[in-house]
């Protein structure tokens, strides 16, 4: 069974990458270039879905030289997202990993240089298809790739120095004259491809079992954990899932995570730290509670909400509660429940939980840290690199405003190394399927 994929945005990065290469190209051109101006376009591709994990697939494209001249040396990158890897290695190109940014997730990267010459108006294919493969946890997925008639500027430190591949050049072989179709098709010179795997993730949740007395703090760790064996990536800009808390009865929130916006004085929305999730990873909730009356046995409820997840088919981790006994005796206690354990109370501050991969929240602590940047809360808000989600499911905006200066467009392209493959707009949503 397949899953669907939702259509992708352009994130914030991607627009400014895209400026930065843009007016830095611009700004070193002379006036008189711009009518030589090499014109290239890679040819779109249909969803490829139903892969298997473990199993090789390939990714066909190509390439039509739309300028009037020919073009003696193209370079071709093509990256994927983590739950896919290169089955190919061409001894003309170079292969690198490149680390998740602003909205993005870890690519790995390959720029091919071939030198070979173009004709205007010739539609080219790779000798043979670039072969791919699906890892163990790969489920929604995709292919990116670029071709360019320069090279694309190197990687600037952020990513490990590119290796070059061990076999055969990846040749380029005419395959017709191009059509008012093939014109349309190789409109850019950049494009995506969505790879659907046929695999699952089973998105677990746990809660609390606490103690106290009229006027204590205590501190309820909700937990939120992907135990896989996929990772799952949604739309870019909005949360890889949301998770309604419901506050027990007889209590009130002294402090609610960062990640966690109020609907209501007894029902929070807590979102992730990115838009995707590896497995293991996931988020800690710590609120901070007091005990304004007795309710013994007081429960509130723990859920998920927002997007539809067909990839989890197992619904006995999907609800938790926060339970809370009221009356004489010191605080206490442990949480319970989901697939992980910690909870434990104090006056006011947290203590347990693990630290979680892919820019999520360390866990435990009430601040709001993450480990995809500093993203510290104090009273809801929050600075760093991997902002909270709002209620509605939408990640806070990171970066500053869209409208680049030309040098900070240029140092975007810079932080982005290789430029052209952050610099790419998802196509509508009427080529895409939906997740």
């Amino acid at each position: 069974m397949t899953h669907p994929l939702p259509g992708r945005r352009l994130s914030r990065a991607a627009i400014g990458v895209l400026a930065a290469v843009t007016l830095t190209g611009i700004a070193s051109m002379p006036s008189a270039a711009f009518a030589a101006e090499p014109d290239l376009g890679i040819g779109t591709q249909a969803p490829i879905t139903g892969v298997q994990p473990g199993s090789g697939f390939v990714a066909p494209f190509s390439v039509l030289n739309k300028g009037t001249e020919e073009i003696g040396k193209v370079w071709v990158t093509y990256s994927v997202t983590s739950g896919l890897a290169a089955a190919d290695s061409y001894g003309n190109c170079t292969y690198t990993t490149y680390p998740s940014h602003d909205e993005e997730p870890e690519r790995d990267v390959a720029v091919c240089a071939i030198d070979q010459p173009l004709k205007p108006g010739v539609v080219y294919v790779p000798e043979q298809p670039i072969g791919l493969e699906a890892q163990d946890d790969a489920l929604y997925d995709n292919v990116f790739m670029a071709v360019e008639a320069v090279e694309p500027s190197g990687f600037d430190g952020t990513a490990p120095e590119p290796v070059p591949g061990t076999g055969a050049p990846l040749k380029l072989v005419e395959k017709a004259p191009a059509t008012e179709d093939d014109l349309a098709r190789h409109a850019e010179g950049y494009t995506y491809t969505d790879v659907t795997a046929d695999n699952t993730a089973d998105f677990a949740l746990s809660g609390a079992r606490l103690k106290g007395k009229v006027g204590d703090k205590v501190t309820a760790s909700v937990k939120f954990v992907n135990d896989g064996p996929a990772w799952v990536f949604r739309e870019p800009g909005h949360g890889a899932v949301a998770v309604d808390v419901r506050i027990p009865p007889g209590t009130s929130v002294v402090k609610a995570h960062g990640f966690c916006s109020p609907v209501t004085e007894t029902r929070y929305s807590c979102g992730t730290s990115q838009s995707w999730v590896h497995p293991a990873g996931g988020e800690t909730y710590p609120f901070v509670l007091k005990i304004d009356k007795v309710v013994e046995g007081a429960t509130g409820k723990i859920s998920f909400s927002g997007k539809d997840r067909p990839f989890d088919t197992n619904a006995d981790n999907d609800t938790a509660e926060i339970v809370i006994n009221a009356g004489t005796g010191t605080t206490g206690g442990s949480s319970t429940g989901g697939s992980s354990t910690g909870g434990s109370s104090t006056e006011g501050s947290s203590t347990g939980g693990t630290a979680t991969s892919g820019g999520s929240s360390s866990g435990g602590s009430d601040t709001g840290t993450t480990s995809g940047g500093s993203a510290s809360t104090s009273g809801g808000s929050t600075s760093g690199g991997a902002g909270p989600q709002s209620a509605g499911g939408n990640l806070a905006a990171t970066g500053s405003d869209s409208t680049l200066t030309m040098a900070g467009a240029a140092a975007a392209a810079l932080v982005a190394g290789g430029g052209i493959f952050y610099a790419v707009r998802r196509r509508a949503a009427g080529a895409a399927v939906g997740k």
